[in-house]
């Protein structure tokens, strides 16, 4: 009698992480586990790279604010790379919880993870001010100008903060506050991403 054959293992779906990995600093090639949610994509180590070479006299010290947290890449790779604090705002409760339990595993008492709709927290006034802030909102759903808005109308920006802005390529910027100053730009297929400097 022929042996069943083994039931072949289920793939992954395409274009979801179950992990991202830290690029260096403090957690240096350590990996974390990601929330299994359809959309849910983190910045690519490539830009990543990019990204922390452009803020590298910045991050050390800073205070980071992550708007549309996700995976938590970008704020897990600033306390890597030695800011003092982040604050990760997550919409999804159980991807908010998964960073939970990534902090509670690299033992990091300097982030905090806030569940809940980000616009609806930056239209509160800020309860302190942030010297590196991150936007990365699910693309084509209108959500970065009013980001931006609530951000320099609340308070939530230091006065020579710097804004890290990855949407898709073909969205316009011309909406941004007027003393956000572009400091650097690249694109990578789809994507497009850009560092500002803001203006006191």
């Amino acid at each position: 009698m022929a042996k069943p054959k083994p039931s072949p293992r289920k793939a992954a779906p395409p274009g979801r992480p179950s992990q991202v990995r830290l690029i260096a600093g403090l957690w240096r090639g350590r990996k974390l586990p990601v929330a299994d949610r359809e959309g849910l994509r983190p910045t690519p180590d490539r830009v990543r790279e990019t990204l922390f070479n452009w803020l590298a006299p910045w991050v050390p010290g800073s205070r980071c604010l992550d708007c549309f947290s996700g995976t938590g890449a970008l704020a897990l790779e600033a306390l890597s790379r030695g800011a003092a604090q982040a604050c990760l705002l997550e919409f999804d409760q159980g991807v908010a919880q998964q960073l939970r339990c990534n902090l509670a595993t690299l033992n990091d008492q300097r982030g905090r993870v806030i569940q809940g709709d980000a616009l609806l927290q930056l239209a509160q006034p800020a309860p302190e001010r942030f010297d590196l802030v991150f936007l990365d909102p699910p693309f084509r759903r209108q959500m970065l100008a009013r980001c931006c808005e609530l951000l320099e109308a609340n308070g939530w920006l230091a006065e020579e903060a710097r804004i890290y802005v990855e949407c898709e390529k073909e969205l316009s910027l011309e909406s941004l506050p007027s003393n956000w100053t572009l400091y650097r730009e690249k694109s990578a297929g789809q994507v497009s991403y850009r560092l500002f400097q803001r203006q006191p």
